[in-house]
């Protein structure tokens, strides 16, 4: 047998079965038709050897991770241009996954762990969309003409280990999720631009040399974006979207058009020897025009004021009219103690990785910040917070002392900072998850949105406290706005959860199953499938509720209906009742 480093590409159509259902022989004619106009030239122009097909799928070889990209890419971009006057329930759409890896070449067939993976990714692509993982990312990087979204790790099918995955967005392909072997469909068309003057910071490059600088770097940028985003004048997308660039050579053309902005700062940041040294450019997206560019020098200390020069000389460019006022509202050191803000930095970093938000790091580093300054507020409400996403990550209830502390916390932050935003947002989903005092919550949430209208996060978080009240219209605006803020946000698998919770309170349970399929496209959790069991029950369709409550106690075999009462506390205590009763019918132990 003969071991090789290949690319291998599988691909099937997507709801096939069904289509032969409806129509065997126009299916049949349809896919032999595909094949030998478009899929066949198409894997040859790019040197792949076909290894076999079986039915709808085919499995293919490549010598290259960029040939196997650009070819399945090629193949998607012409397979919606034909699909484009043809009913969406008519469609033949490909799903194709890509993998690079070890194969085993024998007697013309191949097999491994290579092949496997590849499978495996076909099976969670989109219908019209391909997924990599992330060993054919980091051979393509920069050599394929598509856009990369980071789905995370993600776990497959009798594979041992979870495999980062990276989805292929496509001009024109559909963006849909197969949930439960029934697809969804979803528009992938960028934002729109905002009326406003509109702004993305993308990372600044570390220039330090030592990679451990990575969290001040990301930490100054950090504080741009919050400055510029207290500007009623501009809108900001918020930091986890503009972040997910980070590390990639971008296009900055593509990044307006993907985010919906006319314009975008980078830069970089250089700390060594108590000296820090920020270099910023202003860019038109648009026209790929060079506005403004600038370098600002200064001693550690003054890492504030270097911000701010940096703030002022954007907004004097895209927003002249803006009174220096409000330039001057925008200079409020969060604290006097640089050593308590590179704390607070370093656990801001480790909130950014939602994979570590069980940790006890994650709450050690603001509890630091804050044990070398006590009046630091966002510090203190981030140690508060910490204990949340405990109770939410490991879905049992905080014990009475963390409880009783967590909220003590939070309350001493909005003491010392009742006006700032940041704080303001965080303490309310607090005290409405956790202290269950929904009047103070929606009060705090709405005074953090009028201080700062451009705050993504806190538009969530007023989004899951309406939902905690009973007000579901009122949670999708919130969510809806949260993503037009940061629209590639890694975690607006969470606002898509909400809105699938919110659609099932309504009783629009046909809407709230699709929402939940396009958070399953990002990464399946328990949130997500408990929101899909619930909106399959409305419906009627308790069979296909009970498959997918079987996928949930796979992946939490401890998982109880009892859990949906204290990780979604309701005002109305029937709304609570109700979702537990939900998922009881659907099999989940009570």
């Amino acid at each position: 047998m003969d071991r090789r480093l290949a690319a291998v590409l599988a691909a099937d159509i997507a709801g096939y079965s069904r289509l032969m259902g409806i129509d065997e022989e126009g299916t049949l004619a349809k896919l032999k038709s595909v094949r030998r106009a478009l899929l066949d030239p198409a894997l040859a122009a790019h040197r792949g050897r076909v290894v076999k097909t079986t039915g709808d799928g085919i499995l293919v070889e490549f010598a290259s991770a960029v040939d196997a990209v650009r070819s399945a890419v090629e193949v998607q971009r012409r397979m919606a241009d034909q699909n484009a006057a043809v009913p969406t329930e008519q469609r033949l759409e490909f799903r194709i996954g890509i993998h690079v890896g070890d194969i085993i070449f024998d007697d013309n067939d191949i097999f491994g762990d290579g092949v496997n993976i590849a499978a495996r990714l076909e099976g969670i692509a989109e219908p019209g969309g391909v997924c990599i993982s992330d060993d054919v990312q980091r051979h393509i990087r920069g050599k394929v003409d598509a856009t990369f979204e980071d789905m995370g790790p993600q776990i497959l099918k009798n594979i041992a280990e979870p495999v980062r995955t990276w989805r292929v967005r496509v001009g024109g392909a559909s963006a849909a999720a197969a949930v439960a072997k029934h697809a969804f469909t979803a528009p992938a068309s960028p934002p729109a631009l905002a009326e406003k003057a509109s702004i993305a910071v993308l990372p600044f490059q570390n220039m330090s040399g030592d990679p451990e600088q990575e969290y001040f770097a990301d930490g100054v940028v950090e504080d741009i974006i919050t400055a510029l985003s207290r500007f009623r004048s501009l809108f900001v997308i918020a930091r986890n979207s503009s972040f997910t660039y980070k590390g990639k050579s971008v296009d900055i053309k593509q990044v307006g058009h993907e985010l919906g902005v006319r314009y975008v700062l980078e830069g970089s940041v250089r700390k060594s020897s108590g000296r820090v040294r920020i270099t910023a450019q202003l860019i038109e997206a648009g026209s790929g025009t060079h506005l403004w560019a600038d370098r600002f020098d200064g001693e550690l200390r003054d890492v504030f004021d270097l911000q701010d020069q940096v703030t002022a000389n954007v907004v004097s460019i895209i927003a002249p009219k803006i009174q220096q006022s409000e330039i001057e509202r925008t200079r409020t050191k969060p604290t006097d103690r640089l050593d308590s803000y590179d704390l607070f930095l370093r656990g801001i970093a480790a909130y950014a990785d939602r994979s570590r938000w069980g940790d006890a790091e994650l709450g050690e580093w603001f509890n630091k910040a804050c044990a070398l300054d006590p009046n630091y507020a966002a510090a203190q409400v981030m140690l508060a917070y910490s204990s949340l996403l405990k109770q939410t990550t490991r879905g049992t209830p905080l014990g009475a002392q963390e409880l009783a502390k967590a909220l003590q916390i939070a309350g001493l932050a909005c003491a010392l900072a009742s006006d700032d935003p940041f704080v303001l947002a965080r303490a309310a989903h607090m005290f409405a998850y956790l202290g269950h005092d929904y009047d103070r919550a929606e009060t705090m949430i709405e005074e953090a949105i009028s201080l700062n209208s451009n705050d993504a996060a806190a538009w969530g978080y007023r989004g899951w406290i309406s939902l905690m009240c009973v007000e579901p219209a009122r949670a999708i605006e919130s969510f809806e706005h949260r993503l037009r803020l940061s629209p590639i946000d890694p975690g607006r698998a969470s606002m898509w959860n909400g809105i699938s919770f919110a659609h099932f309170m309504l009783g629009q349970y046909e809407q709230g199953r699709a929402a939940a399929a396009k958070a399953l496209v990002i990464g399946e959790d328990a949130h997500t499938l408990s929101a899909l069991i619930m909106n399959e029950v409305g419906l009627g369709r308790l069979d296909e509720a009970r498959v997918i409550a079987g996928r949930l106690l796979k992946l939490r075999p401890d998982f109880r209906a009892s859990y949906a009462r204290q990780n979604f506390p309701t005002r109305a205590v029937e709304w609570g009742d109700r979702m537990v009763a939900v998922l009881c019918e659907a099999g989940i132990p009570a």
